[in-house]
């Protein structure tokens, strides 16, 4: 007859009642869940997915400016450094075809500068000058200007959106939070399985970095290049030559090395979980290095302790290749990023890789250790102390980076709530004070951690060890035996194997019962079979019970649910401060915003002009000077003066002087050499002014040979 199945035990997790605490833990982690899931999506909505680093702060010529003759060339100043292509300025006459001659290229090797020639013989009308280029900080900025040559005229230029492809911005800053997130479990497992504690739920953690990591990496890689080319579409990513120019930048370099040193990665996590045992649990782990399985009964399972215990040379090779690669990887974003732009680069970049690394050991370890307490019920308590001790270090690097940064990048108090940088950074001061609030929880649960509560636990497991093992007696008697092969009956007539003429019908009947015998096989095999399926069935209810068992003393200690907890709690507030870290570094620090304002101030859009009344007392000495300085930018400008008198009319006089004085720099007074044109025009070229700011203009008009008047103003010049 076919088995019948296996009545449910009632430690089956299927028919176990729920546990009024497990469903109060269970509800708590729905609410933060949620909580964390809402606060992320005001995060993503909120973020830019392109914040433009570099402005646009002066162009040659202005913008919507009016020649009398054609330009050499086209120059464009921006508040810091960008990277150029083939394609970064094009300039377009009134038909919409090129004008510009040859490749951008930057002014004598300032790296804020783009310029390109222009072709000869150019004609009169509007023309557009259309740029795109990627900030040293790595994103993609752009946009167009015109000006005119003689007049103003119609053009047939239609530009396209300097902003990328959706799609691809999409996927691109899905790339970015995925790679940090993996950067952070990756050195955050790897770490704490060296020094805290070794588990298959701690390697899985670390793998699911390295693999979370390399595969956004290959995104971002192949997502650069219609990321930073606006009207280029997903197909683009696969664009051979698009990505041979991406290995040509700087942030394409970085992410080719990422991956490069994610292959030593590989080695190093190889090494690590792989088959050396700690000392004294070489018979738990096994010759195959498989983790050391729970022992039966709920007693105490084997202890692996942290991965490489008792192999200090290798623990010591693995350590320093793993702490170099690690840097390595943190180097990848450093170089990249906001510390390799703006002020003391050459201190910056080593402070934000240590600042990585830091929010790495820490975010990943939490992440480690919850998974480390949700899969064993008896954590060792030394692991746990020593993540402690790892995560306050890591806490004291984090803040004394942090502080650094935040001057570096912000650098005044009114950029803190005036720019998007300065409120991002306080919400991440702010997780950050309440993870360590959280942080300080669990500290106090780890310092309630006794050797006396272990050693209750194993005497509780080794009471409860009889009973399972009758259980599983019981179990291993109610297994059914193999029945045995039917063996063929003697017969009841004496002497009939001595007939020769029965031969024949012995020979029949033998067929006739090797038939009936292959029948009875096919029971057996039937009958065989159904024992199996009940043998698994028992199986998976003895490994049920287990881990009903498992979970029960797991949670029968209370400071140790108490703790897991809390840092369940702190991995959750962790993934947000990610999620905000990874925000700020796609977000113009607030020291590049204020500066690009204030130069944004002082960027003319073309020549600047003053109107200054005069009055030297005499007969005819009242008048009004219009002043024109173009292009009013550092560098070379043209000096006009047009003097009229009160009828509006040309008032010319007997000399005309002026000026210019620089003084928050103490630069000047510059005397303007200028020569007289016609009656009432006076002008000068080769007025060389040699920095931005406001400078004052001083006028001295001569209306006769003792009556003049000196009249100053302020020029704006730009950069």
């Amino acid at each position: 007859m076919p088995a019948s199945p296996a009545p449910a035990h009632p430690l089956d997790r299927s028919t176990a009642p729920a546990r009024p605490g497990a469903s109060r833990s269970r509800r708590a982690l729905t609410v933060l869940g949620a909580l964390l899931a809402a606060l992320l999506c005001a995060l993503g909505a909120g973020a830019s997915p392109a914040a433009a680093h570099a402005a646009l702060t002066g162009t040659d010529p202005a913008k919507d400016a009016v020649l009398q003759r054609a330009p050499e060339r086209v120059m464009l100043t921006f508040s810091e450094g960008v990277l150029l292509s083939d394609d970064s300025v094009r300039v377009l006459d009134p038909r919409g075809e090129r004008v510009d001659d040859g490749k951008p290229a930057h002014v004598a090797g300032k790296s804020s500068t783009a310029t390109v020639g222009l072709r000869s013989g150019l004609p009169e009308g509007t023309f557009t000058v259309a740029w795109q280029a990627v900030s040293e900080d790595s994103h993609p900025v752009g946009g167009a200007f015109t000006f005119s040559i003689g007049a103003p005229s119609k053009t047939s230029v239609v530009l396209p959106s300097a902003e990328p492809d959706e799609t691809v911005s999409a996927l691109y800053g899905i790339a970015r939070y995925a790679a940090y997130g993996g950067f952070v479990l990756l050195v955050g497992g790897c770490v704490f399985a060296g020094h805290c504690h070794a588990n298959r739920g701690v390697r899985r953690v670390a793998a699911t970095g390295w693999g979370t990591l390399f595969g956004a990496t290959v995104a971002l890689l192949l997502l650069r290049g219609p990321y930073t080319s606006s009207g280029r579409g997903l197909a683009a990513a696969f664009d051979l030559g698009l990505l041979r120019d991406v290995l040509d930048t700087k942030p394409g370099t970085a992410l080719l090395c990422r991956l490069l040193l994610l292959a030593a990665a590989a080695v190093c996590v190889a090494v690590l979980f792989g088959p050396y045992a700690p000392a004294g649990d070489a018979r738990a782990r096994g010759a195959a290095g498989r983790p050391a399985r729970p022992a039966r009964g709920g007693g105490r399972a084997p202890v692996a302790g942290p991965a490489l215990a008792g192999r200090t040379d290798l623990a010591w090779s693995v350590g320093v290749g793993g702490t170099l690669v690690a840097g390595g990887l943190a180097a990848t974003w450093a170089l990249a990023e906001h510390a390799s732009v703006g002020i003391q680069r050459a201190l910056a970049v080593p402070v934000d890789i240590v600042h990585l690394l830091a929010v790495a050991v820490w975010l990943g370890g939490l992440t480690a250790l919850l998974v480390a307490l949700r899969t064993e019920a008896r954590l060792p308590r030394l692991a746990v102390r020593r993540f402690s001790r790892l995560a306050f270090g890591s806490v004291v690097a984090l803040v004394a980076t942090g502080l650094y940064q935040s001057w570096r990048q912000v650098g005044s108090w009114h950029a803190l709530t005036d720019t998007e940088y300065g409120r991002w950074l306080l919400v991440k001061v702010g997780l950050v004070v309440l993870l360590v609030g959280v942080a300080g929880l669990s500290r106090r649960w780890t310092s309630q951690l006794d050797t006396t509560r272990d050693t209750a636990s194993a005497t509780r497991g080794a009471a409860t060890k009889p009973k399972a093992e009758a259980q599983a007696k019981t179990a291993s008697e109610a297994r059914p035996e193999a029945e045995p092969e039917p063996r063929s009956e003697p017969t009841s007539e004496p002497g009939a194997a001595t007939k020769a003429g029965a031969k024949a019908k012995t020979g029949g009947k033998a067929k006739a019962k090797t038939g009936a015998k292959s029948k009875t096989g096919g029971k057996t095999g039937s009958k065989a079979a159904d024992g199996g399926a009940r043998a698994a069935q028992l199986a998976r209810q003895r490994a049920a019970v287990s881990a009903a068992r498992t979970r029960r003393e797991r949670d029968a200690d209370p400071t140790r649910s108490g703790l897991r907890r809390s840092v369940a709690v702190e991995t959750g507030v962790a993934v947000v401060l990610l999620a905000v870290t990874t925000v700020l570094t796609g977000t113009q620090p607030g020291r590049a915003e204020t500066e690009q304002e204030a130069a944004g101030q002082s960027v003319t859009t073309g020549p600047v002009s003053l109107s200054i009344p005069y009055n030297t007392g005499a007969r005819n000495g009242r008048g009004t000077a219009e002043v024109t300085l173009d292009p009013g930018r550092s560098g070379d400008n043209t000096f006009h003066a047009y003097l009229t008198n009160p009828a509006g009319k040309p008032a010319d006089v007997p000399e005309l002087k002026a000026s210019l004085t620089l003084r928050e720099q103490g630069i000047g007074p510059l005397g303007v050499s200028l020569n007289r044109v016609s009656a009432g025009h006076w002008s000068a070229t080769g007025v060389q002014l040699p920095m931005p700011g406001d400078w004052q203009l001083s006028l001295t008009v001569r209306t006769s040979d003792i009556d003049q008047v000196t009249e100053t103003d302020t020029l704006k010049v730009g950069p």
